[in-house]
Protein backbone atom coordinates (compact mmCIF):
# COMPACT_ATOMS: atom_id res chain seq x y z
CA UNK A 1 0.00 0.00 0.00
CA UNK A 2 0.75 3.55 -0.74
CA UNK A 3 2.59 5.03 2.27
CA UNK A 4 1.11 8.44 1.02
CA UNK A 5 -2.28 7.38 1.14
CA UNK A 6 -1.83 5.43 4.78
CA UNK A 7 -0.64 8.94 5.89
CA UNK A 8 -3.23 10.87 4.31
CA UNK A 9 -6.15 8.19 5.92
CA UNK A 10 -4.09 8.42 9.18
CA UNK A 11 -4.53 12.27 9.21
CA UNK A 12 -8.22 12.14 7.92
CA UNK A 13 -9.09 9.55 10.75
CA UNK A 14 -7.58 12.26 13.52
CA UNK A 15 -9.29 14.91 12.45
CA UNK A 16 -12.57 12.69 12.39
CA UNK A 17 -12.07 12.00 16.08
CA UNK A 18 -10.94 15.15 17.37
CA UNK A 19 -14.14 16.48 15.59
CA UNK A 20 -16.43 13.91 17.25
CA UNK A 21 -14.49 14.21 20.97
CA UNK A 22 -16.67 17.33 21.43
CA UNK A 23 -19.79 16.43 22.63
CA UNK A 24 -22.49 19.35 23.10
CA UNK A 25 -23.76 20.18 26.35
CA UNK A 26 -27.42 19.75 27.10
CA UNK A 27 -30.38 22.21 26.86
CA UNK A 28 -30.53 24.77 29.92
CA UNK A 29 -33.93 26.35 31.59
CA UNK A 30 -35.30 29.07 31.81
CA UNK A 31 -34.26 31.27 34.47
CA UNK A 32 -35.94 31.90 37.70
CA UNK A 33 -36.35 34.98 38.66
CA UNK A 34 -37.81 35.99 42.33
CA UNK A 35 -39.49 38.48 43.42
CA UNK A 36 -37.37 41.76 44.48
CA UNK A 37 -39.23 44.37 46.54
CA UNK A 38 -37.35 47.32 45.48
CA UNK A 39 -38.81 50.66 46.40
CA UNK A 40 -41.20 51.97 44.01
CA UNK A 41 -38.64 55.24 43.11
CA UNK A 42 -35.49 53.16 42.68
CA UNK A 43 -34.25 52.54 39.51
CA UNK A 44 -34.32 48.61 37.62
CA UNK A 45 -33.54 47.45 34.50
CA UNK A 46 -30.28 50.12 33.50
CA UNK A 47 -28.86 49.80 30.75
CA UNK A 48 -27.42 52.63 28.11
CA UNK A 49 -26.62 53.19 24.87
CA UNK A 50 -24.39 55.76 22.18
CA UNK A 51 -27.03 58.83 20.84
CA UNK A 52 -24.64 60.26 18.84
CA UNK A 53 -20.99 62.24 19.12
CA UNK A 54 -19.95 62.09 22.82
CA UNK A 55 -23.38 61.11 24.41
CA UNK A 56 -24.43 58.55 26.13
CA UNK A 57 -28.74 57.38 26.60
CA UNK A 58 -29.20 55.91 30.30
CA UNK A 59 -32.57 54.15 30.03
CA UNK A 60 -34.28 52.68 33.29
CA UNK A 61 -37.96 52.08 34.51
CA UNK A 62 -39.40 52.87 37.95
CA UNK A 63 -42.73 51.95 39.62
CA UNK A 64 -42.92 55.65 40.52
CA UNK A 65 -45.12 57.45 37.98
CA UNK A 66 -43.58 60.57 39.22
CA UNK A 67 -39.85 59.52 40.00
CA UNK A 68 -38.11 62.34 37.61
CA UNK A 69 -36.27 61.54 34.66
CA UNK A 70 -32.96 62.79 36.12
CA UNK A 71 -29.27 61.77 35.49
CA UNK A 72 -26.47 62.88 38.54
CA UNK A 73 -23.08 62.11 37.25
CA UNK A 74 -19.59 62.78 37.09
CA UNK A 75 -16.02 61.19 36.87
CA UNK A 76 -15.66 60.48 40.72
CA UNK A 77 -17.63 58.26 43.25
CA UNK A 78 -20.17 59.86 45.01
CA UNK A 79 -19.52 63.16 43.16
CA UNK A 80 -21.85 64.62 40.64
CA UNK A 81 -20.59 67.35 38.69
CA UNK A 82 -23.54 67.04 36.06
CA UNK A 83 -27.20 66.90 35.97
CA UNK A 84 -29.27 65.97 32.26
CA UNK A 85 -32.93 65.79 32.52
CA UNK A 86 -34.16 63.46 30.26
CA UNK A 87 -38.01 62.38 29.15
CA UNK A 88 -40.43 59.54 29.80
CA UNK A 89 -42.94 57.00 28.23
CA UNK A 90 -44.74 54.33 29.62
CA UNK A 91 -47.30 51.64 27.60
CA UNK A 92 -49.76 49.31 27.89
CA UNK A 93 -50.02 45.75 26.59
CA UNK A 94 -53.05 43.68 26.58
CA UNK A 95 -53.64 43.50 30.51
CA UNK A 96 -50.19 44.86 31.14
CA UNK A 97 -49.24 48.21 32.02
CA UNK A 98 -45.02 48.83 32.26
CA UNK A 99 -43.61 51.02 34.59
CA UNK A 100 -42.28 54.43 34.00
CA UNK A 101 -39.70 54.30 31.32
CA UNK A 102 -37.00 57.06 31.29
CA UNK A 103 -34.79 57.97 28.91
CA UNK A 104 -31.91 60.50 29.61
CA UNK A 105 -29.28 61.69 27.24
CA UNK A 106 -25.81 62.82 29.26
CA UNK A 107 -22.73 64.25 27.62
CA UNK A 108 -20.68 65.46 26.51
CA UNK A 109 -18.49 62.97 27.47
CA UNK A 110 -14.93 62.41 27.40
CA UNK A 111 -13.75 59.37 25.65
CA UNK A 112 -12.06 56.25 27.29
CA UNK A 113 -12.83 57.53 30.57
CA UNK A 114 -15.22 56.07 33.28
CA UNK A 115 -18.58 57.97 34.78
CA UNK A 116 -20.44 57.25 37.87
CA UNK A 117 -23.50 58.20 37.67
CA UNK A 118 -27.44 57.74 39.52
CA UNK A 119 -30.70 57.09 38.41
CA UNK A 120 -33.70 59.71 39.03
CA UNK A 121 -32.00 61.24 42.16
CA UNK A 122 -31.81 57.86 44.58
CA UNK A 123 -30.91 54.35 44.45
CA UNK A 124 -27.42 52.45 43.65
CA UNK A 125 -24.60 54.26 42.13
CA UNK A 126 -23.55 52.82 38.74
CA UNK A 127 -20.67 53.11 36.52
CA UNK A 128 -19.49 53.19 33.22
CA UNK A 129 -16.68 53.45 30.90
CA UNK A 130 -17.10 55.22 27.19
CA UNK A 131 -15.90 53.77 24.19
CA UNK A 132 -12.02 55.38 22.82
CA UNK A 133 -11.71 58.37 19.98
CA UNK A 134 -9.58 55.96 17.95
CA UNK A 135 -8.31 52.20 17.58
CA UNK A 136 -7.68 49.94 18.77
CA UNK A 137 -11.89 49.35 19.49
CA UNK A 138 -13.78 45.85 20.67
CA UNK A 139 -17.19 44.69 20.53
CA UNK A 140 -18.69 42.08 21.74
CA UNK A 141 -21.48 40.70 19.68
CA UNK A 142 -24.14 38.04 20.49
CA UNK A 143 -27.36 37.56 19.25
CA UNK A 144 -30.45 35.79 20.22
CA UNK A 145 -30.28 35.77 23.87
CA UNK A 146 -32.87 34.21 25.51
CA UNK A 147 -33.28 33.97 29.30
CA UNK A 148 -31.72 30.48 29.74
CA UNK A 149 -29.02 29.11 31.49
CA UNK A 150 -27.12 29.18 28.87
CA UNK A 151 -27.85 32.51 28.70
CA UNK A 152 -26.16 33.27 31.74
CA UNK A 153 -22.81 31.48 30.62
CA UNK A 154 -22.73 33.77 27.88
CA UNK A 155 -23.48 36.88 29.65
CA UNK A 156 -20.45 35.83 32.39
CA UNK A 157 -18.64 35.30 29.50
CA UNK A 158 -19.08 38.50 27.57
CA UNK A 159 -18.02 40.26 31.60
CA UNK A 160 -14.86 38.53 31.10
CA UNK A 161 -13.89 40.45 27.78
CA UNK A 162 -12.38 43.58 27.94
CA UNK A 163 -15.07 44.98 25.27
CA UNK A 164 -16.04 48.70 24.80
CA UNK A 165 -19.57 47.52 22.84
CA UNK A 166 -22.05 45.05 22.68
CA UNK A 167 -23.89 44.58 19.55
CA UNK A 168 -26.66 42.53 19.32
CA UNK A 169 -28.46 41.32 16.18
CA UNK A 170 -31.75 41.04 17.25
CA UNK A 171 -33.81 38.46 19.48
CA UNK A 172 -33.65 40.17 23.08
CA UNK A 173 -35.99 38.92 26.03
CA UNK A 174 -38.15 36.02 24.01
CA UNK A 175 -40.66 37.38 25.70
CA UNK A 176 -43.21 36.47 23.00
CA UNK A 177 -46.01 38.99 24.21
CA UNK A 178 -45.34 37.99 27.94
CA UNK A 179 -44.54 41.73 28.77
CA UNK A 180 -43.37 40.56 32.23
CA UNK A 181 -40.25 38.56 30.32
CA UNK A 182 -39.03 42.24 29.24
CA UNK A 183 -39.12 43.11 33.37
CA UNK A 184 -36.77 40.51 33.77
CA UNK A 185 -34.44 40.60 30.83
CA UNK A 186 -33.69 43.99 31.80
CA UNK A 187 -32.85 42.80 34.93
CA UNK A 188 -30.81 40.02 34.00
CA UNK A 189 -28.41 42.16 31.44
CA UNK A 190 -28.54 45.13 33.98
CA UNK A 191 -24.89 44.50 35.22
CA UNK A 192 -23.07 44.75 31.78
CA UNK A 193 -25.64 46.78 29.87
CA UNK A 194 -25.40 49.43 32.59
CA UNK A 195 -21.70 49.36 32.49
CA UNK A 196 -21.27 49.15 28.79
CA UNK A 197 -23.35 50.66 25.78
CA UNK A 198 -25.98 48.35 24.17
CA UNK A 199 -26.38 48.59 20.78
CA UNK A 200 -29.36 46.57 18.89
CA UNK A 201 -31.68 46.12 16.46
CA UNK A 202 -35.23 44.11 16.06
CA UNK A 203 -35.43 40.64 15.74
CA UNK A 204 -38.95 38.50 14.83
CA UNK A 205 -38.82 37.82 18.35
CA UNK A 206 -39.60 41.83 18.98
CA UNK A 207 -42.70 42.44 16.81
CA UNK A 208 -45.36 40.52 18.86
CA UNK A 209 -48.25 42.16 17.04
CA UNK A 210 -51.95 41.16 16.92
CA UNK A 211 -54.10 42.05 14.73
CA UNK A 212 -56.63 44.60 15.74
CA UNK A 213 -55.44 45.14 19.46
CA UNK A 214 -51.92 45.70 18.97
CA UNK A 215 -49.03 47.05 17.48
CA UNK A 216 -45.53 45.52 16.66
CA UNK A 217 -42.84 46.27 18.28
CA UNK A 218 -44.13 48.60 21.02
CA UNK A 219 -42.07 47.18 23.76
CA UNK A 220 -39.27 46.91 22.01
CA UNK A 221 -39.70 50.51 21.27
CA UNK A 222 -40.77 52.26 24.09
CA UNK A 223 -38.02 49.86 26.41
CA UNK A 224 -34.52 50.16 23.88
CA UNK A 225 -34.42 53.57 22.70
CA UNK A 226 -31.67 53.80 20.02
CA UNK A 227 -30.13 56.76 18.15
CA UNK A 228 -32.02 56.71 15.22
CA UNK A 229 -33.10 60.53 15.09
CA UNK A 230 -29.03 61.21 15.71
CA UNK A 231 -28.75 58.91 12.52
CA UNK A 232 -31.33 60.87 10.16
CA UNK A 233 -33.77 57.85 10.26
CA UNK A 234 -37.87 57.79 11.29
CA UNK A 235 -37.91 54.57 12.52
CA UNK A 236 -36.15 53.08 15.92
CA UNK A 237 -36.17 49.85 13.82
CA UNK A 238 -32.97 51.05 11.79
CA UNK A 239 -29.99 53.24 12.58
CA UNK A 240 -26.34 54.33 12.26
CA UNK A 241 -23.54 55.27 14.66
CA UNK A 242 -19.88 56.04 14.81
CA UNK A 243 -17.10 54.45 17.50
CA UNK A 244 -13.58 54.94 16.64
CA UNK A 245 -13.21 54.63 12.97
CA UNK A 246 -15.66 52.12 12.57
CA UNK A 247 -19.53 53.33 10.74
CA UNK A 248 -21.90 51.02 12.12
CA UNK A 249 -25.62 50.53 10.41
CA UNK A 250 -28.15 48.42 11.94
CA UNK A 251 -31.01 47.34 9.86
CA UNK A 252 -34.60 46.10 10.12
CA UNK A 253 -35.53 42.74 8.60
CA UNK A 254 -38.80 43.27 9.97
CA UNK A 255 -39.79 46.39 8.70
CA UNK A 256 -39.71 47.28 4.78
CA UNK A 257 -36.98 47.10 2.79
CA UNK A 258 -37.44 47.34 -0.97
CA UNK A 259 -36.40 50.09 -3.24
CA UNK A 260 -39.20 52.27 -2.73
CA UNK A 261 -39.40 51.95 1.56
CA UNK A 262 -38.40 54.28 3.39
CA UNK A 263 -35.55 51.98 4.89
CA UNK A 264 -34.45 51.71 1.68
CA UNK A 265 -33.45 55.29 0.84
CA UNK A 266 -32.60 56.14 4.56
CA UNK A 267 -30.06 53.16 4.22
CA UNK A 268 -28.57 55.23 0.54
CA UNK A 269 -28.62 58.21 2.34
CA UNK A 270 -26.69 57.22 4.97
CA UNK A 271 -23.94 55.17 3.01
CA UNK A 272 -23.64 58.44 1.26
CA UNK A 273 -22.11 60.49 4.21
CA UNK A 274 -19.64 57.75 4.89
CA UNK A 275 -16.18 59.13 5.00
CA UNK A 276 -13.34 56.04 5.10
CA UNK A 277 -10.80 58.60 5.73
CA UNK A 278 -12.64 59.11 9.15
CA UNK A 279 -14.02 55.67 9.37
CA UNK A 280 -12.37 52.90 7.44
CA UNK A 281 -14.15 50.20 8.84
CA UNK A 282 -18.06 49.62 8.01
CA UNK A 283 -20.29 47.16 9.32
CA UNK A 284 -23.48 46.18 8.91
CA UNK A 285 -25.87 44.33 11.51
CA UNK A 286 -29.20 42.80 11.09
CA UNK A 287 -31.35 39.87 12.14
CA UNK A 288 -32.10 37.43 9.27
CA UNK A 289 -28.95 36.25 7.57
CA UNK A 290 -28.30 36.37 3.83
CA UNK A 291 -25.90 33.59 3.38
CA UNK A 292 -26.78 30.75 6.04
CA UNK A 293 -25.71 27.02 5.37
CA UNK A 294 -28.43 25.70 8.29
CA UNK A 295 -31.35 23.89 7.41
CA UNK A 296 -33.22 26.26 10.07
CA UNK A 297 -34.51 29.54 8.67
CA UNK A 298 -33.47 28.45 4.74
CA UNK A 299 -33.75 31.22 2.61
CA UNK A 300 -35.97 33.57 4.60
CA UNK A 301 -33.33 36.58 4.29
CA UNK A 302 -33.69 36.45 0.37
CA UNK A 303 -36.09 38.87 -0.50
CA UNK A 304 -34.02 41.53 1.78
CA UNK A 305 -30.30 40.13 0.01
CA UNK A 306 -31.77 40.38 -3.13
CA UNK A 307 -32.90 44.32 -2.62
CA UNK A 308 -29.54 45.49 -0.49
CA UNK A 309 -26.81 43.27 -1.11
CA UNK A 310 -25.88 45.85 -4.33
CA UNK A 311 -25.96 48.84 -1.89
CA UNK A 312 -23.77 46.94 0.49
CA UNK A 313 -21.21 45.63 -1.66
CA UNK A 314 -21.04 49.59 -3.57
CA UNK A 315 -20.43 50.28 -0.55
CA UNK A 316 -17.55 48.27 0.67
CA UNK A 317 -18.88 46.82 4.12
CA UNK A 318 -16.67 44.71 5.97
CA UNK A 319 -18.46 42.75 7.85
CA UNK A 320 -22.42 42.16 7.91
CA UNK A 321 -23.76 40.08 11.62
CA UNK A 322 -26.82 38.65 11.70
CA UNK A 323 -28.77 35.99 13.63
CA UNK A 324 -31.92 34.35 13.82
CA UNK A 325 -30.31 30.73 13.01
CA UNK A 326 -29.47 29.64 16.33
CA UNK A 327 -25.87 28.31 15.75
CA UNK A 328 -22.47 29.77 14.57
CA UNK A 329 -21.13 30.11 10.46
CA UNK A 330 -18.63 32.71 9.03
CA UNK A 331 -18.47 33.16 5.35
CA UNK A 332 -15.43 34.08 3.35
CA UNK A 333 -15.82 37.02 1.63
CA UNK A 334 -18.96 36.74 -0.87
CA UNK A 335 -20.96 38.51 -2.82
CA UNK A 336 -24.21 37.28 -4.99
CA UNK A 337 -22.97 33.71 -3.95
CA UNK A 338 -20.21 34.09 -5.51
CA UNK A 339 -16.53 34.28 -3.47
CA UNK A 340 -15.51 37.93 -3.94
CA UNK A 341 -12.30 39.19 -2.48
CA UNK A 342 -14.40 43.27 -2.20
CA UNK A 343 -17.52 41.38 -1.10
CA UNK A 344 -18.45 40.92 3.01
CA UNK A 345 -17.53 38.59 5.23
CA UNK A 346 -20.17 37.08 6.97
CA UNK A 347 -20.92 36.11 10.27
CA UNK A 348 -24.39 34.35 11.97
CA UNK A 349 -24.17 34.99 15.71
CA UNK A 350 -27.48 33.82 16.92
CA UNK A 351 -26.28 31.63 19.46
CA UNK A 352 -26.46 33.56 22.49
CA UNK A 353 -28.38 30.70 24.62
CA UNK A 354 -32.47 31.50 23.67
CA UNK A 355 -34.43 28.80 25.15
CA UNK A 356 -35.63 26.82 21.33
CA UNK A 357 -32.22 25.22 21.40
CA UNK A 358 -29.80 24.51 19.02
CA UNK A 359 -30.19 24.22 15.05
CA UNK A 360 -27.83 21.41 14.51
CA UNK A 361 -28.84 20.63 10.72
CA UNK A 362 -26.42 21.78 8.54
CA UNK A 363 -26.34 21.44 4.08
CA UNK A 364 -24.06 18.96 3.08
CA UNK A 365 -21.67 19.38 1.16
CA UNK A 366 -20.73 22.61 2.81
CA UNK A 367 -21.18 25.85 0.30
CA UNK A 368 -17.64 27.08 -0.92
CA UNK A 369 -18.58 30.23 0.52
CA UNK A 370 -18.94 29.02 4.12
CA UNK A 371 -15.41 29.03 6.43
CA UNK A 372 -16.46 27.51 9.52
CA UNK A 373 -19.66 26.32 10.88
CA UNK A 374 -20.72 25.28 14.46
CA UNK A 375 -23.92 24.37 16.17
CA UNK A 376 -22.90 25.57 20.08
CA UNK A 377 -24.15 28.19 22.36
CA UNK A 378 -21.47 31.24 22.24
CA UNK A 379 -20.23 34.89 21.63
CA UNK A 380 -17.72 36.59 19.54
CA UNK A 381 -15.39 39.13 19.93
CA UNK A 382 -14.26 41.96 17.61
CA UNK A 383 -11.10 43.58 17.91
CA UNK A 384 -10.39 46.57 15.00
CA UNK A 385 -7.19 47.32 15.54
CA UNK A 386 -6.36 49.73 13.21
CA UNK A 387 -7.51 51.04 9.59
CA UNK A 388 -6.31 48.09 8.15
CA UNK A 389 -6.28 45.00 10.93
CA UNK A 390 -9.00 43.39 12.81
CA UNK A 391 -9.09 40.30 14.43
CA UNK A 392 -12.37 38.69 15.09
CA UNK A 393 -12.67 35.36 17.24
CA UNK A 394 -15.99 33.33 18.19
CA UNK A 395 -16.10 31.60 21.85
CA UNK A 396 -17.86 28.29 21.94
CA UNK A 397 -19.84 28.09 25.50
CA UNK A 398 -17.98 24.67 26.39
CA UNK A 399 -19.99 23.85 29.80
CA UNK A 400 -19.18 26.90 31.90
CA UNK A 401 -15.91 27.82 30.27
CA UNK A 402 -15.45 29.86 27.55
CA UNK A 403 -13.52 28.08 24.82
CA UNK A 404 -12.09 29.83 21.47
CA UNK A 405 -13.20 27.83 18.88
CA UNK A 406 -12.61 29.95 15.44
CA UNK A 407 -10.60 33.01 15.19
CA UNK A 408 -9.61 35.10 12.10
CA UNK A 409 -7.78 38.21 11.14
CA UNK A 410 -9.23 40.63 8.71
CA UNK A 411 -8.21 43.38 6.69
CA UNK A 412 -10.53 46.04 5.53
CA UNK A 413 -11.84 46.43 1.96
CA UNK A 414 -10.32 49.96 2.35
CA UNK A 415 -6.69 48.58 2.61
CA UNK A 416 -7.41 45.66 0.08
CA UNK A 417 -7.59 48.48 -2.67
CA UNK A 418 -11.41 47.58 -3.59
CA UNK A 419 -12.59 51.32 -2.83
CA UNK A 420 -9.88 52.43 -5.59
CA UNK A 421 -11.85 54.97 -7.72
CA UNK A 422 -15.19 53.18 -6.66
CA UNK A 423 -16.43 56.53 -4.91
CA UNK A 424 -18.22 57.72 -8.36
CA UNK A 425 -19.56 54.55 -8.66
CA UNK A 426 -20.78 54.14 -5.46
CA UNK A 427 -22.39 57.76 -6.01
CA UNK A 428 -24.09 56.93 -9.53
CA UNK A 429 -25.28 53.85 -7.43
CA UNK A 430 -26.66 55.60 -4.57
CA UNK A 431 -28.11 58.56 -6.44
CA UNK A 432 -29.94 56.26 -8.64
CA UNK A 433 -33.86 57.11 -7.78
Amino acid sequence: MDPKFVLVMAVLVTVATVKSDYVRPKPRKNLQFPWDPKPSSQPKQVHISLAGDRHMRVTWITSDKHSPSIVEYGTSRGKYNYIAQGESTSYTYLFYSSGKIHHTVIGPLEHSTTYFYRCGREGPEFQLKTPPSQFPVTFAVAGDLGQTGWTKSTLDHIDLCKYDVHLLPGDLSYADYIQSLWDTFGELVQPLASARPWMVTEGNHEKENIMLLEDGFQSYNARWKMPFKESGSSSNLYYSFEVAGVHLIMLGSYTDYDEYSDQYRWLKADLLKVDRKRTPWLLVLFHVPWYNSNRAHQGEGDNMKEAMESLLYAAGVDIVFAGHVHAYERSKRVYNGRLDRCGPVHITIGDGGNREGLARQYINPQPHWSDFREASFGHGELKVVNSTHSFWSWHRNDDDEPVRSDQVWINSLVSSGCLAGKRPELRTILMAP
